[in-house]
Parts: structure tokens; sequence; C-alpha cells
């Protein structure tokens, strides 16, 4: 599955050196990944939030439902949006977002673009104590990864979503995406885009890497790799290597899977625990392989075609990112058209061609022929069904047994 990467044609020097530039802000700043927990330098995230951020996260918040928080859409007198955002996960023309831009011309609604979602542990403490009141956050959208996803619906913090205001997601939402067990039939929340986690490896310092077990063993890789910080990322492939479910497994076997990881950390096996960080060591031969997400890989292949990707004999780790209207929002209906309109597949096409992850559109494959003819057929861009068929994710869990696991995870890796 490892897929090398061709300069987009008609790039201008200009258009390069923005790209370059932001790969470097995503490989040196954990904070500004998608993915990555705050975690820079080898200073734990607990460190960098002067021990606020855990606490904070640690209260399960405030339930409510449609009944006891109502709210009201002024949509229809007021032509405007706030859409809060991963940084980096947007189509960029040095100060210009161009699919959003055209999306404000098309549909007459103002939109206020945040990059505020720098981590979704970060982010949940900076609204619970507003959506368990019942209180306005002020964002009429976030995009939020599909455990804390999960968490915020079954707190009842989001709106049920109007499926007549959205043909395009009904017609070209992908088939895998469409019924999460945490939200089924996508009652409330809709894949802005969706990643990969496998395994990387740089071929100049290293020979292929096939499987985890591989990884997390074999003798020339000893103190050469790193694992993902991201709890559900990592402790997925250990209950692989346990033979148990990710998505269905037992008391038993999670602290046979944890066990195993203390194992491998206490071989010297790994040289650390990251966020997506992760690409510079990768890229300079300081780790040889390691834990990955697909996007990173396809921005690093741009200029260094020697790091591979490959999805290891376990499997694959599938995960989305998505858009939600929270309670008290003021702009459903406006909302619900901006997701109606990034599921028309020439602007899913346009988006992906940027930001490098999996695009959640049928059709969007092959509109990307008149995007960027070099992307079409990237595995990690467009998989196949028998890709994603291989893929598994971590369960879904309460709030408690999330911050439980999350707590003996850290433990593990020192966090």
């Amino acid at each position: 599955m490892a897929t090398q990467w061709s300069p987009r044609r008609g790039d201008t020097a200009a258009d390069r050196l923005a790209a370059q530039v932001a790969r470097q802000l995503y490989g040196q700043r954990a904070g500004l990944s998608r993915r990555g927990f705050l975690r820079a330098g080898g200073v734990s995230a607990l460190a960098v939030s002067g021990g606020g951020l855990l606490s904070a996260c640690g209260t399960s918040g405030t339930k409510q439902t449609a009944e006891t928080c109502d709210s009201t859409d002024k949509s229809g007198t007021e032509k405007a949006l706030n859409f809060s955002n991963w940084p980096l996960y947007i189509d960029e023309k040095g100060k210009r977002l161009p699919t959003l831009e055209d999306f404000e011309a098309e549909s007459g609604i103002a939109v206020t673009y945040n990059t505020d979602v720098n981590d979704n542990n970060q982010f949940f403490a900076k609204v619970r104590n507003q959506l368990g009141a019942c209180e306005s956050t002020g964002r009429d959208i976030f995009v939020l990864t599909d455990w804390m996803a999960a968490r915020v619906i079954s707190l009842g913090w989001t709106q049920k979503l109007d499926k007549a205001n959205m043909p395009n997601v009904e017609a070209n939402l992908v088939e895998s995406l469409r019924n999460p067990s945490w939200d089924e039939g996508r009652a409330n929340s809709i894949p802005w885009q969706s990643g990969l986690t496998g395994i990387a490896y740089n071929e100049k310092f290293t020979g292929p890497v096939a499987s985890f077990e591989e990884l997390v063993t074999r003798a020339d890789l000893k103190g050469k790799i790193s694992l993902l910080s991201e709890m559900g990322d990592t402790m997925g492939f250990m209950l692989k290597l346990v033979d148990a479910d990710p998505n269905d497994f037992s008391d038993d076997e999670w602290a046979a899977a944890l066990a195993r990881l203390e194992e491998i950390v206490a071989s010297g096996q790994v040289r650390q625990f990251t966020g997506n960080e992760y690409t510079r060591g990768l890229g300079n031969g300081d780790i040889v392989a390691c834990e990955a997400w697909s996007g990173d890989v396809i921005a690093m292949q741009y200029d260094q075609p020697e790091i591979k990707f490959v999805k290891p004999t376990e499997g694959l780790s599938l995960w989305s990112d998505n858009m939600m209207v929270p309670n008290k929002a003021d702009h459903k209906a406006n909302a619900e058209a901006l997701m109606n309109y990034y599921y028309e597949p020439e602007i899913a096409a346009r988006l992906a061609a940027w930001v490098n992850y999996i695009c959640p559109v049928q059709g969007a494959e092959e509109a990307m022929a008149e995007v960027d003819e070099s992307l079409v057929g990237n595995a990690l861009i467009f998989p196949s069904a028998e890709d994603l068929a291989e893929t598994f994710a971590f369960k879904s869990v309460d709030t408690k047994v999330r911050e439980q696991y999350d707590k003996e995870f850290n433990q593990v890796i020192g966090a």
C-alpha cells in the first residue's frame, strides 16, 4: 500500500514555498496538528498545560437533551456562520481559502472560519461548561475526532441534522462511514475528512516493516521507532497484538494489551511517543520507522519519496474528524448548507488535493482528474472497498471508562 507522491503539476514557486512552510509548521508544532496531542520537544501535554488541561477534561459534563436545551435557528434572517476547525485542514492560498470563499459567493453566507480546535481534549475543556449549562459557544460548527464526537453526542450537546437540507451528503457520503455505532445513521455528525493509522518507514535507513509486531520487536529497529501518544491509535494495535478486537474487547484483554505495551516500553524498543512531530525524526533518520498517520506521509512524500506508508498485516486503524452543530448554535441551516456544499464531488476533490486525507465523498476521485491527476488512484486518499474492509477502530466507551483508559495508557508511556 506504500505510495509515492508526485509534485503537483501547475504549482508555482510561491505555491511550493507556501506548502513547504505549512509542512514545517505541521511537523514542528504538534499543537497545530489535526490529530496530535500537545507534545513538543519531549514535553508532555500535562507540562504544557500547567496541569490544567487534563484536570479540566476529567469532569464528565452535564447531560442535555433536545427538550432541556432548545435552540433557535436564525439562518432565515442572518446569513452568517461560525466554523471552528483544526489548523491546516482546508485549502489555503496565502490568506485566501478558495473553496470557502466560493461557498460564500454561492450561498450569500458570510463564514467566520476559526482554527481553534488544536486538540480534542483541549477543545472539550474550552466548551464543556457552556454546553453543559445549555449556553451558546458562539460556534455553529465544530470538528472533532470520532471518540470525542461520540462523547459530545452522548452528552446531548449537539443538534440533530436535517437531512433534507443536505441532499449531497445523503447521496455521496461513502458507505463505510454512514452508520458509526456512536451516531447511528449520522443523525448528529458528518465526516469532514478521514484518515488511516499504519506504519511509515524511511527506506534510506531501513528495509520494509511489514507488521506492527515487527515494528515493536525487530532488533535492528530497537531505539529507532516511535509510537503515537494518541491512546486509541496505539492501544488499538496493542489489542490486535494480543488477539483482541479493538472494537469489542474485555477488561482482561485491555489489561493484556496494556501489559504488552509495558513490555515493549521496558525493552527500549520505542525511542519516543509523539504527536505528529515524528515527521522530523522520520525525515532525518533519528526515527527509521514509526506508527504514522496517512496524511502526514503523503505530505512528506512530496519532497521525500523514500518515506513509505505500509498497511500492517494487523490492518489499519480508520478514524474520522466530524462536523457537528452544537446546542444553542444560531445558524443551524447555514451550517447544513456548508456541509452539503463540501459534499459536492468537485469541491470535495479540491479540498482533498490540499489536505491529503481520505475523502469521504463518493465521486470525488473522478472529479480529482480535473483538479490534480497525480492523486487519482492514491490509496491513501481514495482507498478501495478492499482496503477499508481491513480497517478497524477503537470502540466507543463512556466518559469514565475513557478517562481510566487514558490514565493507564499515559502512565505506561510516561506522559
